[in-house]
């Protein structure tokens, strides 16, 4: 499979169309950005699990640019929030694939399955369930979520709970849902499914502004994330396009992550 590497992230240069097929045979689906990315910098524990995903594919216009300047190329943009739409519809005949959805409030992924149901003509979404806040750090609540996504039939999971919350929580509990086979980190998705927060315009999306529609859009909630947490990430790519970036998490391991001073120091070296 064609690979390209950005920052510390193996990204899987692949179509829709070829991912689509590809999950016939099952597998975890990140959809790395610049917020990723970032976020990658500085959570060792985000870039383990990082590592768990059988396809990691581009979900942002920026990051197609700063490929084509690091010299390769990506060929297509993959978000969540289009491979969501694309996999139900390419799937809807297929009575194996029982999406499970994970993630909004209670009114929002109960609508989605109903809309969804209704446009592929099947319960193809066996069941939804909105968990509370902070429920990643209450066992007896994800066991409940397990014992629900088991019950249901379900051999898809669709979470959309934000990162690095949904790729954690996909991580530390795959391994117990007995019949998931296909496990998508779809952050907003669900909302836009819903139609509880717009898109943004096709020529926005085509040009690398859907943050710019986004930020406009929830300026209390996304500025810090788009102005300021991605602040430094083009100059990341520039000591990568001059060969001068290193992989944080592969120094520390060499050197011992047990040793603080040295933790901090490659931190501030990035």
């Amino acid at each position: 499979m064609r690979q390209i590497n950005l920052l510390n992230v193996t990204i899987n240069n692949i179509t829709m169309v070829e991912l689509l097929e590809k999950l016939r045979g099952g597998g975890i689906v990140f959809t790395p950005n610049v917020d990723h990315l970032m976020k990658l910098q500085r959570n060792q524990e985000f870039y383990s699990v990082y590592q768990e995903a059988d396809y990691r594919v581009c979900d942002s216009k920026v990051l197609m640019y700063v490929s084509s300047f690091l010299g390769t190329p990506i060929e297509e943009k993959i978000s969540g929030s289009d491979l969501f739409p694309a996999f139900y519809t390419y799937y809807q005949h297929d009575k194996n694939i029982k999406i499970f959805l994970l993630g909004a409030e209670a009114g929002v992924v109960k609508k989605v399955q109903r809309k969804i149901n209704s446009k592929v003509g099947r319960n193809m979404i066996v069941a939804a369930h909105s968990p509370s806040f902070g429920f990643e750090k209450n066992e007896e609540e994800c066991q409940k979520i397990v014992e629900s996504i088991n019950s249901s039939g379900a051999t898809v999971l669709a979470i959309g709970v934000g990162a690095p919350k949904q790729e954690m929580w996909i991580s530390k509990y795959r391994k117990q849902l007995n019949n998931v086979k296909i496990f998508l980190a779809i952050g907003a998705t669900l909302n836009f499914e819903a139609g509880n927060i717009k898109r943004s315009p096709k020529w926005m999306s085509e040009v690398g502004l859907e943050w710019l529609y986004r930020l406009l859009r929830e300026p209390k909630r996304l500025w810090k994330r788009y102005l300021l947490d991605a602040a430094p990430f083009f100059w990341l790519i520039f000591k990568q396009r001059f060969q001068l970036y290193k992989n944080p998490w592969s120094t520390v391991k060499q050197h011992g992550a047990s040793n603080p001073q040295f933790f901090l120091k490659s931190i501030r070296k990035m």
